[in-house]
């Protein structure tokens, strides 16, 4: 290594005894188990690390914490990767990119020098004329935005999801935090702290918080002891909460890891972005807050090269110079924008340790050394307007003459701190700022958070443990346990923000958002083009929608563009902050999720007889009896027991609603196609539900039980959709009716086939169940094996059958004696996957598998179903337009030969070349000996005997038959014996 790591107890993240290598661009660079990419190519001297975005400036780290987009590199793996958040041991190749030709030497560089031809919002002027240019510009474009590139060839690993629940969530281990977490749990509270970092601490870690620098270590090793320790305390390092949603709900990404996790109350100790000085070339590489060279310090032991500037417009900077010099590092001097420090013992500290300082004078311009990558040489300016806002542009400079030029390897700096307000806003929280103090303060928190720490706009350290012991005092009463003691008052008069720390240069690059490449001019100039919200600046300049996310560049825009339009910055405030806080991997929203499933009171039972059982919604199912070895074989033989004999199938997961009231049948024929409000009781209609666009949404059976009373089903995906567009049609109308959601109180079992009648009858049914007494489509209450069932006649498989609807603690029973008196008639339970079949010979649709969302009643011949008289239902306007239009496709059913390849789900129709449907369901039948299915065709083809073009696996086309429905029984005999 180029440098001598400083001794310890500096360098606490790195292991010294393991050295390791890695190659960025070609070069070895040698760091430690502990490094980031960062932090060891500025220990070998290698502060160039990225290109900036539109003119292809040199970039170097800015904040280290992930806070910038200045570390953007390339892994074999993938692009757009932090450079401060790779560890090195896991990424021994690292390029740079957004580069043409080199890093050292970026042809595109060129574009700096053509800055004056891309003002702010050209994109916005240029590429579209003449007509068609767009087409030429955009590849160029697209070439030159340097984003890196997609290994397509990269495997990525495995990803998952996880649930989590607790009382109080802690987002943020610096001292509020983990005081928080601390007094949270002893109050009884469950309490799960999570912080980013790999160790917990925040700030305690690398700041100086006193003279001596001991009072963050000694606090740190208390509070962390303490937590670690707690029994009701879980910790999560290394875990970014991204985002904030109702209720409390956190998303959590730790490692490959998403967790889900549901609070009662969430505690914010996020702290605060540290605020960058705007002068020209501020973005040299070299130029850093003074967190990250903090951070340099303290966590990886790197005494970058020197001699070192503090640029300061607090008392947080006179500690970064003092705790340099002791680091034995050389601090040319101090330049602070105030007077001096309000702390006058930090000027003695200075004194003492003959660093020079300069007061009401500031950084007015950095400079390249030779190589132009690198930091050179600073020009110390004095303050004409000191701490004051100046116009732009004007005649009188906000500087003075010049005081001297200072050669300067690093400069840190620090113009004040911004809350990490994005999870709070994201609530709803308001930002106000305060003038007195040029901060912005959160505000109209959403019931149960509460912000502590410097998030909340307090900075002393012992201001910040009693603001995390309030906040957690809060939280406590939140959530319903009283806090064994009463809050105590905090006060921090730190006054941590420069009210003005902006220095426009008559050359420019004076930059305000490093991401975007915006300059002073760019955010003045969006203002004098009419956007003169800050919402409309961000749009038309770009500001703020980098990675960074405005970190470094609301305050600073918030500022311009109030000046630029005469009104107060809390009246401008910043943008709107959306989730997600950073970028999050698709592979950890994609990745394996764990899906609750619901099992029917007869699961155990079925497992008993041999069910393969498999999930249908949230639910899971028999798809047969059987050795999975012998599917075909089982389904085959189930279907052919209720052709010929009898079968049972479990159909507990179908939708159960109540309706009640005087307008049941009012609320019932708004809602669904038919006509409902003249249904007889003792009746069941088939009921179709559209969406107001028009497109079926649902279906299933209404039996009118009394006057008052229906019971309706809905598919078993379907169902809560079916419940929540009640309620919401319900609040809109308010009709005399009450809505209920009985899936789980009732389970249900369908008996179907020839001796169906007599299975019921040897079970012991109380009413006469003979076709004259208990029709087609009728629906009943009964008593069956001494159980109280709610009975239908439907025939959704095409065969004589009942539906039973019972209690669902009383279904066990009735399915043993359904068994036992069907034992002479060798009934047969079925499963879903015969149960597909046989509504597949019936020519039956499920929706949401031969339907999609765009299928309205025409295209699957249900316009039967629609009541020609009614005023009024859902979606009727929409239905009417689209059927009254022309058709694009038909659903038909088809046929095969068994000696064709079977066409799958899902496989595309063709019509001379081009698509123009896909097949929905299809299956080899075993009642008619061949495959049939459901296609959409091109209504031309819809006529019976036509063929249609099906491609099927390996790019086989077959020509399928078009066949009128029902492929079965087209007279419906069966199911009215």
């Amino acid at each position: 290594m180029k440098h001598q790591r400083l001794p310890a107890p500096y360098g606490s993240r790195i292991h010294r005894d393991k050295p390791i290598e890695i190659q960025f661009d070609g070069k070895t660079i040698k760091g430690y188990l502990g490094d980031n990419v960062a932090s060891a190519l500025i220990a070998n001297d290698q502060w160039l690390i990225s290109r900036s975005f539109k003119y292809h400036r040199p970039r170097g780290p800015l904040t280290l914490a992930g806070h910038d987009a200045n570390t953007l590199v390339q892994t074999p793996e993938a692009p757009n990767r932090l450079a401060e958040e790779l560890p090195l041991e896991h990424h021994p190749v690292v390029t740079a990119q957004n580069v043409t030709g080199s890093l050292q030497r970026d042809y595109s560089r060129a574009l700096d020098t053509l800055g004056r031809f891309l003002p702010v919002g050209f994109y916005y002027k240029a590429f579209y004329k003449p007509h068609g240019s767009w087409a030429l510009w955009e590849p160029i474009i697209r070439q030159s935005a340097g984003l890196g590139v997609a290994n397509l060839q990269n495997q990525p690993g495995y990803t998952d999801k996880q649930y989590l629940f607790t009382d109080i969530a802690v987002i943020g281990a610096g001292p509020a935090g983990l005081q928080a977490s601390l007094t949270a749990a002893d109050g009884g509270a469950s309490v799960l702290l999570i912080d980013e970092n790999p160790e917990l601490g925040g700030s305690l870690n690398y700041h100086r918080f006193d003279l001596t620098g001991n009072d963050a270590a000694i606090l740190r090793d208390t509070l962390v002891t303490a937590v670690n320790a707690h029994p009701n305390i879980r910790v999560m390092t290394q875990a970014l909460c991204n985002g904030w949603f109702t209720d409390h709900f956190l998303p959590v990404l730790q490692g490959s890891r998403l967790y889900k996790v549901r609070a009662s109350s969430t505690i914010l100790t996020t702290g605060s972005s540290e605020q960058h000085v705007v002068f020209r070339n501020n973005d040299l590489p070299g130029v850093v807050m003074c967190s990250a060279f903090e951070r340099l310090l303290r966590l990886y032991g790197v005494a970058p090269r020197g001699p070192l500037v503090v640029l300061a417009g607090n008392d947080a900077a006179y500690r970064t110079a003092i705790d340099a010099f002791d680091a034995g590092m050389t601090v040319s001097c101090l330049v602070d924008m105030r007077a001096g420090p309000n702390d006058p013992e930090l000027e003695a500290g200075l004194t003492l340790r003959g660093i020079g300082l300069e007061t009401e004078a500031t950084v007015y311009e950095a400079n390249a050394d030779n190589s132009g990558l690198k930091l050179g040489s600073i020009a110390i300016h004095g303050l004409n307007t000191a701490g004051q806002s100046h116009p732009i542009n004007a005649k009188t400079k906000p500087v003075g003459a010049l005081r001297r030029n200072l050669p300067c390897g690093v400069l840190a700096m620090s113009a004040g701190y911004m809350p990490a307000y994005q999870l709070a806003c994201q609530g709803g929280a308001q930002l106000r700022y305060c003038e007195q103090s040029a901060h912005f303060q959160l505000t109209n928190l959403p019931a149960g958070m509460v912000v502590a720490g410097s998030a909340n706009s307090v900075f002393t350290l012992e201001a910040t443990s009693a603001d995390g012991r309030n906040a957690a005092l809060a939280a406590l009463a939140h959530i319903g346990r009283t806090p064994a003691e009463p809050e105590e008052p905090v006060s921090c008069k730190a006054q941590v923000n420069y009210p003005w720390p902006l220095f426009p240069h008559p050359k420019g690059r004076e930059f305000v958002d490093f991401d975007e490449d915006l300059q002073i001019k760019d955010i003045v100039n969006s203002t004098r083009q009419g956007y003169r919200d800050i919402q409309l600046v961000k749009r038309f300049s770009t500001v703020g929608m980098g990675p960074s996310q405005g970190r470094h560049s609301a305050l600073p825009t918030a500022r311009l563009v109030a000046q630029a339009t005469g009104r107060s910055i809390d009246e401008t405030g910043v943008t709107t902050a959306r989730p997600p806080l950073k970028p999050e991997a698709l592979g950890l929203l994609a990745g394996r999720r764990f899906d609750p499933y619901r099992r029917t009171p007869l699961d155990s039972r079925h497992v008993e007889l041999g069910a393969q059982m498999m999930p249908a919604g949230t639910w899971r199912r028999p798809a047969y009896y059987g050795r999975e070895q012998q599917r075909d074989t089982a389904v085959a033989a189930e279907v052919r027991a209720v052709r010929h004999g009898v079968g049972m199938i479990d159909v507990s997961t179908l939708g159960g609603i109540e309706l009640r009231g005087p307008d049941a049948a009012e609320f019932m024929n708004r809602l669904y196609t038919f006509g409902f409000a003249n249904q007889p009781v003792g009746k069941t209609r088939y009921a179709v539900m559209t969406s107001q666009q028009g497109v079926i949404i649902d279906d299933g059976v209404s039996a009118r039980l009394s006057d008052e009373h229906f019971y309706v089903t809905a598919t078993t995906t379907g169902v809560e959709r079916v419940y929540r567009d009640m309620l919401w049609w319900q609040a809109q109308w308010r009709l005399n009716v009450d809505i209920a959601n009985v899936t789980s109180a009732f389970a249900a079992i369908n008996i179907a086939g020839p001796k169906a009648r007599k299975v019921l009858e040897a079970a012991g049914c109380s009413i006469d169940c003979s076709a004259t007494a208990f029709p087609y489509l009728a629906c009943r209450e009964a008593q069956v094996a001494g159980v109280t069932a709610r009975l239908m006649r439907v025939g959704f498989v095409g065969e004589l059958g009942f539906e039973l609807h019972v209690p669902s603690l009383s279904v066990g029973a009735l399915w043993n004696a359904l068994l036992e008196a069907g034992a002479p008639f060798d009934i047969r339970p079925f499963g879903v996957e015969a149960q597909r079949v046989l509504r597949l010979e019936k020519g039956h649709i499920i929706v949401g598998q031969d339907t999609d969302g765009m299928t309205h009643p025409g295209e699957v011949d249900l316009a039967w179903a629609i009541a020609k008289r009614k005023p009024f239902y859902v979606g009727g306007r929409s239905v009417a337009i689209l059927m009254a239009g022309k058709q694009r496709r038909r659903l038909v059913g088809f046929t095969l030969n068994n000696d064709a390849p079977k066409p799958k789900e899902g496989h595309l129709v063709l019509r001379n070349g081009d698509i123009v449907g896909n097949v929905t369901s299809c299956e080899y039948s075993p009642t008619l000996n061949c495959i049939i299915g459901l296609a959409y065709a091109h209504p031309s083809d819809a006529t019976p005997n036509s063929r249609i073009c099906i491609r099927a696996d390996n790019g086989v086309e077959v020509l399928a038959r078009v066949t009128s429905l029902p492929f079965y029984d087209p007279d419906n005999q069966r199911q009215q014996l």
